[in-house]
């Protein structure tokens, strides 16, 4: 009778796919739960306020510039296209609150327009972004 020999190389071999299922599932699940803030691009002056709050937290930043220029997602908008870019935005990070920074110097009229645009997204809490005096 031949007696196989085992070598001690096979005995000791430790099975790494279960270990590696488990890390790309985790890898999966903080993928999917975080949440990914939509900043607007642009530093504004912002207008300085004695009584300015903290915000609740806001995925969504609209930023107007002194010359009225709108700014979503690093990218410059139209005011007829910042309730399209908001709606295709709640697709992606569902929120309640959208935040306009708008420059100290920027028209009163542009803002307003803004604001109706957000509203018309579906919108009803927007927050004007202040700085502490």
């Amino acid at each position: 009778m031949a007696r196989k020999r085992i070598r001690e190389e096979d005995e000791a071999a430790v099975d790494m796919t279960p270990m590696l299922d488990i890390v790309f599932i985790m890898l999966i699940f903080f993928i999917v739960s975080t949440s990914f803030l939509k900043e607007a691009g642009i530093e504004v002056d912002k207008p300085k306020a004695s009584n300015s709050q903290k915000a609740s937290k806001a995925n969504i930043f609209v930023a107007i510039n002194e010359n009225g220029e709108i700014w979503m997602d690093r990218r410059q908008v139209d005011v007829e296209r910042v309730a399209a870019n908001i709606e295709s935005m709640l697709a992606e990070t569902p929120t309640d609150v959208v935040v306009i920074q708008a420059d100290e110097e920027a028209t009163h009229g542009v803002v307003v327009k803004v604001m109706d645009q957000i509203k018309a997204a579906g919108i009803d809490r927007i927050t004007i972004a202040a700085e502490k005096k």
